[in-house]
């Protein structure tokens, strides 16, 4: 019984992730439409390199820092910065042609950043993963280890799953269509870019009420 407890919870708490609109959701969205599903998959799987450090900092300042706001903050702030330029770039898209380099693309790069810069990560091994993984460790390491592949299987493979989708109906996107998803695309990659700066000032106590 533990055991499905603990694949239940990561499975919840992945898929919920995978599919909460984010910059990262949204980045994937955008990368597949602009290069492919293989671009937008890339992007994807970007937890994969970025959480493994993201979780041992979150050890770290749980037994080292009673305070760890202002550190997230700053986290946040040049999260919000970095997405407004990927926001920037979504809005001056060009059609997708077969010209583009593959180098010149770097979507796993893109999503590395965006992840890492994003305080949301650290906040969710701080306050929910880590004490999760914590509990399942004291039933044994396989439970832990448990909790980390469904997580994972569920919070990538709800991401590949909207990247190919998108994929598949791409294809019918004319050059008036494109236009006006790119720049919804690079509106909600603003807006969570505002977002994230927002929390960042209120994470530093600058802001402390909202209206």
């Amino acid at each position: 019984m533990l055991t499905v407890g603990v694949v239940g919870a990561a499975a919840i708490l992945g898929l919920s992730a995978g599919f909460s609109p984010g910059p990262l959701l949204a980045l994937v969205i955008a990368q597949t439409i602009r290069h492919g599903t293989r671009e937008g998959i890339k992007v994807s799987v970007a937890p994969l390199v970025t959480d493994a450090p993201i979780i041992a900092l979150s050890v770290f300042l749980i037994s080292r820092f009673a305070d760890i706001h202002n550190m997230l903050g700053l986290i946040s702030i040049a999260g919000g910065l970095f997405v407004i330029y990927l926001a920037w770039e979504t809005f001056r898209a060009k059609h997708p042609s077969a010209d583009i380099a593959q180098g010149q693309i770097q979507s796993l790069g893109r999503g590395i950043a965006v992840n890492a810069l994003s305080p949301h990560p650290y906040i969710f091994w701080i306050t929910v993963g880590s004490p999760m993984i914590i509990r399942a460790y004291r039933e044994g390491p396989a439970h832990a280890i448990l909790f980390m592949l469904s997580f994972y299987i569920c919070l990538i493979g709800a991401k590949v799953l909207v990247s190919y989708l998108v994929g598949r109906t791409k294809r019918i996107f004319t050059e008036k269509v494109y236009r006006f998803i790119m720049g919804f695309l690079g509106l909600a990659l603003f807006v969570f870019a505002i977002v994230l700066i927002r929390d960042g000032l209120s994470l530093l106590t600058i802001l402390t009420k909202f209206p």
